[in-house]
């Protein structure tokens, strides 16, 4: 039997990580300590409950239709097929294009699949470059994807939508569609000229729209 690859596509996330500036950074600490906890067991058993504070916004992320729209679908009502082993489409672009417009996916077959864009720029993950002059989608290419009933769509970049303005064109269309959408991906470059089946589950939460998720490839 052949033993499967898994490429791991998301960031770390760890106390004090800025995934989105203005927006806080995560508070990770003990709930209860392996020191505190020992006066609770026998000799010799401890464990370690950990707390977590943060925003939905933080490290790898999946957006759901109910981040952009009230009456959109929360991360509890998103199907597991909607998230898990989707067949993927990797799309490169130039490491020197900011604005990515409809031309690069055209004649794809990009129906029901995830198609991530490898635009390199995970390598500025962690610095102040990150947030400046992104890589991101056109509303163009928003709706060409959208017409071609693309199932989600990821990016290794700080937004798939340009954030020099107010507004933001490519989440209003592809969550309208209910297709949902991953940010902050990372090691991309490792699919290309590969099959693959896309992963980005998220815990079922109620009332929520965007949650961090552990995004990786099952190479096929």
């Amino acid at each position: 039997m052949n033993k499967k690859v898994y490429i791991d596509l998301s960031h770390t996330i760890e106390d004090g990580l800025i995934t989105y500036k203005g927006l806080p950074a995560p508070i990770i600490c003990d709930y209860l300590s392996r020191e505190e906890s020992r006066k609770l067991y026998e000799p010799g058993t401890e464990f370690q409950i950990g707390k977590i504070e943060m925003v939905s916004n933080t490290g790898t992320y999946v957006d759901v239709p109910f981040h952009r729209y009230a009456d959109g679908k929360d991360l509890s009502e998103i199907a597991i097929q909607k998230m898990a082993g989707l067949e993927g489409v990797l799309v490169s672009v130039d490491q020197h294009i900011e604005e990515i417009d409809e031309e690069l996916f055209y004649g794809l077959n990009l129906e029901g699949k995830a198609v991530l864009i490898h635009t390199g720029w995970d390598r500025h993950w962690n610095t102040d470059q990150y947030f400046e002059h992104h890589p991101y989608l056109t509303e163009r290419a928003a709706k060409y994807l959208s017409s071609q009933k693309a199932a989600l769509v990821g990016i290794d970049s700080h937004n798939i939508d340009d954030t020099s303005g107010k507004a933001r064109p490519v989440h209003t269309t592809l969550l309208g569609e209910e297709i949902l959408i991953v940010e902050h991906l990372c090691n991309l470059q490792e699919l290309v000229n590969k099959q693959f089946l896309f992963y980005a589950v998220s815990p079922k939460f109620k009332g929520v729209g965007t949650f961090p998720v552990r995004a990786f490839a099952e190479i096929v």
